[in-house]
Protein backbone atom coordinates (compact mmCIF):
# COMPACT_ATOMS: atom_id res chain seq x y z
CA UNK A 1 0.00 0.00 0.00
CA UNK A 2 2.88 2.36 0.87
CA UNK A 3 4.57 1.64 -2.53
CA UNK A 4 1.72 2.33 -4.49
CA UNK A 5 1.10 5.62 -2.44
CA UNK A 6 4.74 6.76 -3.59
CA UNK A 7 4.03 5.75 -7.03
CA UNK A 8 0.69 7.35 -7.42
CA UNK A 9 1.99 10.99 -5.63
CA UNK A 10 3.40 13.34 -8.32
CA UNK A 11 6.94 14.47 -8.18
CA UNK A 12 7.33 17.41 -5.84
CA UNK A 13 8.37 20.38 -7.93
CA UNK A 14 11.36 22.96 -6.43
CA UNK A 15 8.98 25.14 -5.03
CA UNK A 16 7.22 22.67 -3.07
CA UNK A 17 9.04 23.70 0.66
CA UNK A 18 7.61 27.52 -0.19
CA UNK A 19 4.11 26.29 -0.89
CA UNK A 20 4.56 24.05 2.16
CA UNK A 21 5.31 27.48 3.95
CA UNK A 22 3.13 30.11 2.86
CA UNK A 23 0.40 28.65 0.85
CA UNK A 24 -0.46 25.61 2.80
CA UNK A 25 0.26 26.75 7.01
CA UNK A 26 -1.34 23.80 9.08
CA UNK A 27 -4.17 25.51 11.09
CA UNK A 28 -4.16 26.11 14.84
CA UNK A 29 -5.04 22.90 15.96
CA UNK A 30 -2.11 21.75 14.26
CA UNK A 31 -3.83 20.02 11.54
CA UNK A 32 -3.41 19.76 7.38
CA UNK A 33 -6.44 22.41 6.47
CA UNK A 34 -7.94 19.60 3.88
CA UNK A 35 -6.98 16.30 5.37
CA UNK A 36 -6.88 13.41 2.53
CA UNK A 37 -6.43 15.73 -0.16
CA UNK A 38 -2.56 15.96 -1.69
CA UNK A 39 -2.23 19.77 -1.05
CA UNK A 40 1.37 19.74 -2.74
CA UNK A 41 -0.50 17.82 -5.79
CA UNK A 42 -2.47 20.36 -6.75
CA UNK A 43 -1.58 23.53 -8.22
CA UNK A 44 -3.13 26.95 -7.74
CA UNK A 45 -6.60 27.34 -8.37
CA UNK A 46 -5.35 29.92 -10.85
CA UNK A 47 -3.31 27.98 -13.42
CA UNK A 48 -6.25 25.55 -13.16
CA UNK A 49 -3.51 22.28 -12.93
CA UNK A 50 -4.83 18.92 -10.95
CA UNK A 51 -3.06 16.08 -10.29
CA UNK A 52 -5.35 12.90 -11.25
CA UNK A 53 -4.75 9.48 -10.89
CA UNK A 54 -5.33 7.45 -14.52
CA UNK A 55 -6.70 3.92 -14.58
CA UNK A 56 -7.08 2.57 -17.87
CA UNK A 57 -9.05 -0.46 -19.01
CA UNK A 58 -5.51 -2.68 -18.95
CA UNK A 59 -5.31 -1.99 -15.08
CA UNK A 60 -2.67 0.38 -15.25
CA UNK A 61 -2.45 3.64 -13.25
CA UNK A 62 -0.41 6.17 -13.90
CA UNK A 63 -0.70 10.23 -12.39
CA UNK A 64 -1.40 13.04 -14.81
CA UNK A 65 -2.05 16.50 -14.72
CA UNK A 66 -4.77 18.21 -16.88
CA UNK A 67 -6.25 21.33 -16.22
CA UNK A 68 -9.63 21.86 -16.14
CA UNK A 69 -10.77 23.24 -19.71
CA UNK A 70 -8.71 20.21 -21.28
CA UNK A 71 -10.53 18.05 -19.35
CA UNK A 72 -13.59 19.07 -20.09
CA UNK A 73 -12.72 18.93 -23.43
CA UNK A 74 -11.38 15.03 -22.56
CA UNK A 75 -14.47 13.96 -21.18
CA UNK A 76 -17.04 16.08 -23.11
CA UNK A 77 -18.25 17.48 -19.64
CA UNK A 78 -19.60 20.67 -18.22
CA UNK A 79 -17.69 22.92 -15.80
CA UNK A 80 -20.85 22.41 -13.20
CA UNK A 81 -19.85 18.49 -13.47
CA UNK A 82 -16.13 18.89 -12.26
CA UNK A 83 -17.12 20.95 -9.59
CA UNK A 84 -18.75 17.99 -8.20
CA UNK A 85 -15.50 16.80 -7.86
CA UNK A 86 -13.17 19.68 -6.56
CA UNK A 87 -12.32 18.90 -2.86
CA UNK A 88 -12.55 22.38 -1.69
CA UNK A 89 -15.94 21.75 -1.39
CA UNK A 90 -18.66 19.41 0.23
CA UNK A 91 -21.20 18.04 -2.41
CA UNK A 92 -24.00 15.36 -1.70
CA UNK A 93 -23.16 12.20 -3.45
CA UNK A 94 -24.02 12.07 -6.76
CA UNK A 95 -23.82 9.87 -9.69
CA UNK A 96 -24.25 11.23 -13.17
CA UNK A 97 -24.41 9.83 -16.44
CA UNK A 98 -23.49 11.72 -19.70
CA UNK A 99 -22.76 11.52 -23.23
CA UNK A 100 -19.39 10.25 -22.80
CA UNK A 101 -18.53 9.54 -19.44
CA UNK A 102 -20.27 9.29 -15.83
CA UNK A 103 -19.18 11.39 -12.98
CA UNK A 104 -19.11 9.82 -9.87
CA UNK A 105 -18.87 11.89 -6.45
CA UNK A 106 -19.73 8.93 -3.54
CA UNK A 107 -18.07 10.05 -0.17
CA UNK A 108 -14.32 9.74 -0.51
CA UNK A 109 -14.36 8.48 -4.34
CA UNK A 110 -14.41 11.41 -6.61
CA UNK A 111 -13.72 9.71 -9.98
CA UNK A 112 -14.74 10.36 -13.77
CA UNK A 113 -15.53 7.41 -15.70
CA UNK A 114 -15.85 6.63 -19.06
CA UNK A 115 -15.21 4.00 -21.79
CA UNK A 116 -11.40 3.45 -21.84
CA UNK A 117 -10.43 4.97 -18.59
CA UNK A 118 -10.71 6.41 -14.93
CA UNK A 119 -10.12 9.70 -14.07
CA UNK A 120 -9.63 10.16 -9.93
CA UNK A 121 -8.29 13.37 -7.92
CA UNK A 122 -4.78 12.11 -6.65
CA UNK A 123 -5.53 11.89 -3.10
CA UNK A 124 -3.85 10.08 -0.06
CA UNK A 125 -6.55 9.24 1.23
CA UNK A 126 -7.13 5.98 1.92
CA UNK A 127 -10.16 4.85 0.62
CA UNK A 128 -8.71 6.08 -2.60
CA UNK A 129 -5.86 4.08 -2.73
CA UNK A 130 -7.88 0.76 -2.11
CA UNK A 131 -10.25 1.60 -5.34
CA UNK A 132 -7.57 1.79 -7.55
CA UNK A 133 -6.03 -1.44 -6.13
CA UNK A 134 -9.41 -3.02 -5.89
CA UNK A 135 -10.40 -1.75 -9.52
CA UNK A 136 -6.67 -3.29 -11.14
CA UNK A 137 -6.94 -6.49 -9.00
CA UNK A 138 -10.29 -6.94 -10.88
CA UNK A 139 -9.55 -5.63 -14.28
CA UNK A 140 -6.46 -8.21 -14.51
CA UNK A 141 -8.76 -10.97 -12.71
CA UNK A 142 -11.36 -10.27 -15.94
CA UNK A 143 -8.98 -10.29 -18.50
CA UNK A 144 -10.55 -7.00 -19.83
CA UNK A 145 -7.44 -5.66 -21.25
CA UNK A 146 -7.39 -8.91 -23.85
CA UNK A 147 -11.23 -7.82 -25.45
CA UNK A 148 -9.68 -3.99 -25.36
CA UNK A 149 -6.70 -4.99 -27.43
CA UNK A 150 -7.21 -3.49 -30.91
CA UNK A 151 -4.18 -1.53 -31.66
CA UNK A 152 -2.02 -2.80 -35.14
CA UNK A 153 -5.46 -3.92 -36.71
CA UNK A 154 -7.65 -3.35 -39.59
CA UNK A 155 -11.04 -2.32 -39.17
CA UNK A 156 -13.13 -5.86 -39.79
CA UNK A 157 -10.66 -7.04 -37.06
CA UNK A 158 -11.81 -4.26 -34.73
CA UNK A 159 -15.22 -4.76 -35.57
CA UNK A 160 -14.98 -8.66 -35.08
CA UNK A 161 -13.21 -8.05 -31.99
CA UNK A 162 -16.32 -5.45 -30.99
CA UNK A 163 -19.23 -7.68 -32.08
CA UNK A 164 -16.88 -10.47 -30.15
CA UNK A 165 -16.86 -8.50 -26.94
CA UNK A 166 -20.54 -7.41 -26.81
CA UNK A 167 -22.10 -10.86 -27.79
CA UNK A 168 -20.69 -12.21 -24.78
CA UNK A 169 -23.52 -13.55 -22.79
CA UNK A 170 -22.04 -14.57 -19.64
CA UNK A 171 -24.14 -13.53 -16.30
CA UNK A 172 -20.41 -12.82 -15.04
CA UNK A 173 -19.94 -10.16 -18.20
CA UNK A 174 -19.51 -6.38 -17.19
CA UNK A 175 -18.13 -3.63 -19.22
CA UNK A 176 -15.37 -1.68 -18.09
CA UNK A 177 -17.64 1.63 -17.07
CA UNK A 178 -19.65 -0.81 -14.88
CA UNK A 179 -17.00 -2.43 -13.44
CA UNK A 180 -15.54 0.78 -12.25
CA UNK A 181 -18.57 2.26 -11.43
CA UNK A 182 -19.17 -1.15 -8.83
CA UNK A 183 -15.78 -0.96 -7.01
CA UNK A 184 -17.00 2.71 -6.29
CA UNK A 185 -20.50 1.70 -5.39
CA UNK A 186 -18.96 -0.92 -3.19
CA UNK A 187 -15.87 1.79 -1.74
CA UNK A 188 -19.22 3.95 -0.51
CA UNK A 189 -21.62 1.33 0.74
CA UNK A 190 -18.61 -0.28 2.69
CA UNK A 191 -17.84 2.91 3.98
CA UNK A 192 -20.54 3.92 5.49
CA UNK A 193 -21.47 0.83 6.71
CA UNK A 194 -18.04 0.37 8.98
CA UNK A 195 -19.21 3.88 9.57
CA UNK A 196 -22.30 2.39 10.82
CA UNK A 197 -21.04 -0.52 12.77
CA UNK A 198 -18.66 1.58 14.79
CA UNK A 199 -21.14 4.41 15.98
CA UNK A 200 -23.65 0.62 16.83
CA UNK A 201 -20.56 -0.38 18.84
CA UNK A 202 -20.23 2.81 20.31
CA UNK A 203 -23.48 3.72 20.74
CA UNK A 204 -25.02 0.87 22.88
CA UNK A 205 -23.02 0.34 25.94
CA UNK A 206 -23.09 4.08 26.29
CA UNK A 207 -27.24 3.87 25.80
CA UNK A 208 -27.30 1.53 28.64
CA UNK A 209 -25.09 3.56 31.13
CA UNK A 210 -27.12 6.32 30.77
CA UNK A 211 -30.08 4.06 31.78
CA UNK A 212 -28.22 3.13 34.80
CA UNK A 213 -26.98 6.42 35.20
CA UNK A 214 -28.47 9.77 34.27
CA UNK A 215 -25.80 12.08 34.94
CA UNK A 216 -24.80 15.47 33.18
CA UNK A 217 -21.58 13.56 31.27
CA UNK A 218 -23.24 10.61 29.76
CA UNK A 219 -26.16 12.77 28.55
CA UNK A 220 -23.42 15.24 26.41
CA UNK A 221 -22.32 12.18 25.14
CA UNK A 222 -25.53 10.65 24.39
CA UNK A 223 -26.14 14.48 22.56
CA UNK A 224 -22.79 14.04 20.64
CA UNK A 225 -23.48 10.51 19.49
CA UNK A 226 -26.67 11.37 17.91
CA UNK A 227 -25.54 14.13 15.99
CA UNK A 228 -23.08 11.79 14.39
CA UNK A 229 -25.89 9.87 14.06
CA UNK A 230 -28.04 11.99 12.45
CA UNK A 231 -25.28 13.36 9.52
CA UNK A 232 -24.39 9.94 9.08
CA UNK A 233 -28.16 8.87 8.44
CA UNK A 234 -28.13 11.65 6.38
CA UNK A 235 -24.94 10.96 3.98
CA UNK A 236 -26.79 7.24 3.36
CA UNK A 237 -30.16 8.70 2.65
CA UNK A 238 -28.40 10.22 -0.43
CA UNK A 239 -26.87 7.65 -1.70
CA UNK A 240 -29.44 5.35 -1.25
CA UNK A 241 -31.77 7.92 -2.51
CA UNK A 242 -29.60 8.62 -5.80
CA UNK A 243 -29.10 5.09 -6.65
CA UNK A 244 -32.93 4.74 -6.49
CA UNK A 245 -33.25 7.48 -8.57
CA UNK A 246 -31.12 5.53 -11.32
CA UNK A 247 -33.10 2.69 -10.86
CA UNK A 248 -36.41 4.00 -11.50
CA UNK A 249 -35.13 6.33 -14.52
CA UNK A 250 -34.25 4.37 -17.54
CA UNK A 251 -33.36 6.95 -19.73
CA UNK A 252 -30.24 8.07 -17.30
CA UNK A 253 -29.54 4.42 -17.08
CA UNK A 254 -29.62 4.09 -20.80
CA UNK A 255 -26.82 7.16 -20.70
CA UNK A 256 -24.66 5.17 -18.86
CA UNK A 257 -23.83 2.25 -21.06
CA UNK A 258 -21.04 4.05 -22.57
CA UNK A 259 -19.21 0.89 -24.33
CA UNK A 260 -22.00 0.16 -26.08
CA UNK A 261 -22.41 4.14 -27.73
CA UNK A 262 -18.53 3.49 -28.28
CA UNK A 263 -19.06 0.71 -30.48
CA UNK A 264 -22.01 2.68 -31.84
CA UNK A 265 -20.45 4.93 -33.17
CA UNK A 266 -17.44 3.39 -34.47
CA UNK A 267 -19.57 0.65 -36.28
CA UNK A 268 -21.51 3.77 -37.42
CA UNK A 269 -18.24 5.24 -38.79
CA UNK A 270 -16.95 2.03 -40.71
CA UNK A 271 -20.32 1.46 -42.07
CA UNK A 272 -19.81 5.14 -43.26
CA UNK A 273 -16.63 4.38 -44.87
CA UNK A 274 -17.34 1.22 -46.13
CA UNK A 275 -20.31 3.17 -47.83
CA UNK A 276 -19.22 5.56 -49.64
CA UNK A 277 -16.03 2.75 -50.88
CA UNK A 278 -18.61 1.46 -52.87
CA UNK A 279 -19.97 4.51 -53.93
CA UNK A 280 -16.26 5.72 -55.13
CA UNK A 281 -15.73 2.36 -56.62
CA UNK A 282 -19.71 2.08 -58.40
CA UNK A 283 -18.96 5.52 -59.55
CA UNK A 284 -15.88 4.99 -61.65
CA UNK A 285 -17.05 1.95 -63.16
CA UNK A 286 -20.22 3.67 -64.24
CA UNK A 287 -18.25 6.82 -66.37
CA UNK A 288 -18.36 5.17 -69.21
CA UNK A 289 -21.83 3.55 -69.50
CA UNK A 290 -24.12 5.72 -71.32
CA UNK A 291 -27.44 7.54 -69.49
CA UNK A 292 -30.74 7.03 -70.08
CA UNK A 293 -32.83 10.05 -68.18
CA UNK A 294 -35.99 7.75 -68.73
CA UNK A 295 -34.55 4.43 -67.90
CA UNK A 296 -36.05 3.12 -64.74
CA UNK A 297 -33.80 1.98 -61.80
CA UNK A 298 -31.65 -0.94 -62.42
CA UNK A 299 -33.10 -4.18 -60.36
CA UNK A 300 -29.83 -4.28 -58.38
CA UNK A 301 -30.34 -0.84 -57.10
CA UNK A 302 -34.26 -2.10 -55.65
CA UNK A 303 -32.62 -4.64 -54.21
CA UNK A 304 -30.22 -3.31 -52.32
CA UNK A 305 -32.96 -0.64 -51.41
CA UNK A 306 -34.75 -3.39 -49.80
CA UNK A 307 -32.16 -4.91 -48.19
CA UNK A 308 -30.48 -1.93 -46.58
CA UNK A 309 -34.25 -0.97 -44.96
CA UNK A 310 -34.17 -4.35 -43.65
CA UNK A 311 -30.92 -4.58 -42.45
CA UNK A 312 -31.65 -1.21 -40.89
CA UNK A 313 -34.95 -2.22 -39.15
CA UNK A 314 -33.13 -5.30 -37.87
CA UNK A 315 -29.84 -3.00 -36.57
CA UNK A 316 -32.91 -0.89 -34.56
CA UNK A 317 -34.50 -4.00 -33.09
CA UNK A 318 -31.45 -5.20 -32.35
CA UNK A 319 -29.93 -1.66 -30.48
CA UNK A 320 -33.14 -1.98 -28.54
CA UNK A 321 -33.00 -5.24 -26.98
CA UNK A 322 -29.33 -4.56 -26.47
CA UNK A 323 -29.88 -1.42 -24.87
CA UNK A 324 -33.17 -3.46 -22.87
CA UNK A 325 -30.87 -5.97 -21.50
CA UNK A 326 -27.82 -3.68 -20.54
CA UNK A 327 -30.38 -1.46 -18.50
CA UNK A 328 -31.24 -4.43 -16.58
CA UNK A 329 -27.80 -5.37 -16.43
CA UNK A 330 -27.03 -2.11 -14.72
CA UNK A 331 -30.52 -1.87 -13.37
CA UNK A 332 -29.48 -5.58 -11.40
CA UNK A 333 -25.94 -4.42 -10.32
CA UNK A 334 -27.60 -0.76 -9.00
CA UNK A 335 -30.46 -2.97 -6.60
CA UNK A 336 -27.47 -5.00 -5.06
CA UNK A 337 -25.99 -2.30 -3.96
CA UNK A 338 -29.59 -0.57 -3.11
CA UNK A 339 -29.80 -3.49 -0.84
CA UNK A 340 -26.75 -3.53 1.17
CA UNK A 341 -27.34 0.81 1.31
CA UNK A 342 -30.92 0.23 2.46
CA UNK A 343 -29.35 -2.68 5.15
CA UNK A 344 -27.08 0.16 6.61
CA UNK A 345 -29.95 2.59 6.47
CA UNK A 346 -31.85 -0.23 8.52
CA UNK A 347 -29.31 0.02 11.05
CA UNK A 348 -28.94 3.57 11.57
CA UNK A 349 -32.71 3.92 11.96
CA UNK A 350 -32.67 0.82 14.25
CA UNK A 351 -29.75 2.55 16.47
CA UNK A 352 -32.17 5.69 16.13
CA UNK A 353 -34.60 3.88 17.92
CA UNK A 354 -33.26 2.79 20.32
CA UNK A 355 -32.28 6.14 21.05
CA UNK A 356 -35.42 7.38 21.19
CA UNK A 357 -36.61 4.46 23.56
CA UNK A 358 -33.50 5.45 25.63
CA UNK A 359 -34.78 8.96 25.79
CA UNK A 360 -38.43 8.19 26.40
CA UNK A 361 -37.00 5.87 29.39
CA UNK A 362 -34.70 8.49 30.81
CA UNK A 363 -38.15 10.84 30.45
CA UNK A 364 -40.31 8.63 32.20
CA UNK A 365 -37.65 8.10 35.01
CA UNK A 366 -37.39 11.78 35.36
CA UNK A 367 -41.29 12.39 35.15
CA UNK A 368 -41.58 9.79 37.96
CA UNK A 369 -39.31 11.31 40.13
CA UNK A 370 -40.89 14.57 39.41
CA UNK A 371 -43.91 13.27 40.55
CA UNK A 372 -42.43 11.70 43.69
CA UNK A 373 -41.13 15.02 44.23
CA UNK A 374 -44.22 16.82 43.79
CA UNK A 375 -46.13 14.17 46.15
CA UNK A 376 -43.62 14.99 49.00
CA UNK A 377 -44.24 18.83 48.57
CA UNK A 378 -47.89 17.83 49.05
CA UNK A 379 -47.48 15.89 52.53
CA UNK A 380 -45.13 18.56 53.69
CA UNK A 381 -47.82 21.16 52.70
CA UNK A 382 -50.48 19.51 54.69
CA UNK A 383 -48.36 18.72 57.67
CA UNK A 384 -47.15 22.51 57.81
CA UNK A 385 -50.89 23.34 57.62
CA UNK A 386 -51.52 21.71 61.02
CA UNK A 387 -48.86 22.34 62.28
CA UNK A 388 -49.73 25.99 61.83
CA UNK A 389 -53.20 25.16 63.82
CA UNK A 390 -51.14 25.13 66.61
CA UNK A 391 -49.75 28.31 66.15
CA UNK A 392 -53.25 29.37 65.80
CA UNK A 393 -53.99 28.14 69.34
CA UNK A 394 -50.99 30.09 70.99
CA UNK A 395 -51.50 33.15 69.42
CA UNK A 396 -55.26 33.51 70.57
CA UNK A 397 -54.43 32.64 74.33
CA UNK A 398 -51.42 34.50 74.12
CA UNK A 399 -53.63 37.93 73.54
CA UNK A 400 -53.57 40.05 76.51
CA UNK A 401 -57.31 39.48 78.28
CA UNK A 402 -58.13 37.64 81.53
CA UNK A 403 -59.85 34.36 80.94
CA UNK A 404 -61.11 32.27 84.03
CA UNK A 405 -59.51 29.40 81.85
CA UNK A 406 -56.43 29.89 83.31
CA UNK A 407 -57.05 29.67 86.56
CA UNK A 408 -57.39 25.88 85.81
CA UNK A 409 -54.21 24.11 86.36
CA UNK A 410 -55.29 21.07 83.65
CA UNK A 411 -56.16 24.02 81.22
CA UNK A 412 -52.95 23.81 79.58
CA UNK A 413 -52.55 19.80 79.24
CA UNK A 414 -56.09 19.93 78.09
CA UNK A 415 -55.84 22.66 75.09
CA UNK A 416 -52.56 20.57 74.10
CA UNK A 417 -54.31 17.37 73.67
CA UNK A 418 -57.54 19.11 72.24
CA UNK A 419 -55.47 20.97 69.61
CA UNK A 420 -53.21 17.36 68.66
CA UNK A 421 -56.75 15.42 68.18
CA UNK A 422 -58.39 18.20 65.61
CA UNK A 423 -54.57 18.36 63.78
CA UNK A 424 -54.63 14.44 63.56
CA UNK A 425 -58.23 14.45 62.34
CA UNK A 426 -57.49 17.15 59.68
CA UNK A 427 -54.33 15.15 58.50
CA UNK A 428 -56.02 11.90 57.67
CA UNK A 429 -59.24 13.32 56.19
CA UNK A 430 -56.60 15.16 53.80
CA UNK A 431 -55.16 11.65 52.97
CA UNK A 432 -58.46 10.16 52.56
CA UNK A 433 -59.05 13.10 50.06
CA UNK A 434 -55.80 12.57 48.40
CA UNK A 435 -56.38 9.27 48.12
CA UNK A 436 -59.90 9.88 46.58
CA UNK A 437 -58.67 11.61 43.97
CA UNK A 438 -55.70 9.54 43.24
CA UNK A 439 -53.20 12.16 43.76
CA UNK A 440 -51.15 10.05 45.46
CA UNK A 441 -50.53 5.95 46.25
CA UNK A 442 -51.43 5.25 49.69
Amino acid sequence: MADLKERLLPPKPASAANLRDVSYRPSASGRPPFPGVDVLGLKKRGQGLRSWIRVDSFGNSQVIEVDKFSMMRRCDLPARDLRLLDPLFVYPSTILGREKAIVVNLEQIRCIITADEVLLLNSLDNYVVQYVVELQRRLHAAGVSDVWQTEGSDSSRRGRNFDNMFGNTSPDYLPFEFRALEVALEAACTFLDSQAAELEIEAYPLLDELTSKISTLNLERVRRLKSRLVALTRRVQKVRDEIEQLMDDDGDMAEMYLTEKKRRMESSFYGDQSLLGYRSSDGVQSISAPVSPVASPPDSRKLEKTLSIARSRHESVRSSESANESIEELEMLLEAYFVVIDSTLNKLTSLKEYIDDTEDFINIQLDNVRNQLIQFELLLTTATFVVAIFGVVAGIFGMNFTVPLFDNPNAFKWVLIITAVCGIIIFCSFLWFFKYKRLMPL
